[in-house]
This record gives structure tokens, sequence and C-alpha cells, in this order.
């Protein structure tokens, strides 16, 4: 079996400069809790979870309406 045949095709993304709000409301919509980050370029910028809105948003008391993808997310991606 090869990766392609297993992965999920139509990914939606998060741009970098988007609130955490609006991603959250991404994840909730669509029921999930990674969603990658695509740059302007649209490639990889990094990946958020909702692990990484609780802990290094929300535990810091950050506003979910101002503070931005870039400001949590995990962009070293492997």
């Amino acid at each position: 079996m090869l990766l392609k045949d297993v992965m999920t095709r139509g990914v939606e993304c998060v741009g970098p400069g988007d609130t955490i709000q609006a991603a959250a409301r991404k994840m909730r919509d669509l029921d999930v809790g990674p969603v990658p980050v695509c740059g302007t370029d649209g490639k990889l910028a990094g990946m958020l979870t909702d692990r990484d809105i609780a802990v290094r948003a929300v535990a810091d008391g950050r506003d979910s309406k101002t503070c931005e993808v870039q400001d949590v997310m995990t962009a070293a991606v492997v």
C-alpha cells in the first residue's frame, strides 16, 4: 500500500494571518484537531492543532479574535 492510497485529498488550510478564532471554527466545522497552515504561495508553512490553541493561546490569556495562527502554530513540520 502506498501513502497516496490512504491520504486525504482536498485538504483545507488556514493562513498564518488568520485569527485563531477563525481557525478553531474551521476545525469545529470540519470535525478535525489539526489543520495545515498554508502560505500565500500555497506551500505548507506549518500545522495548527487544537492543542496549540489551548496551550499557546488560551493558557496565556490571548484574545482569540486578535491572536493570529502564526503566533501559536508549529512551524517546524517534518
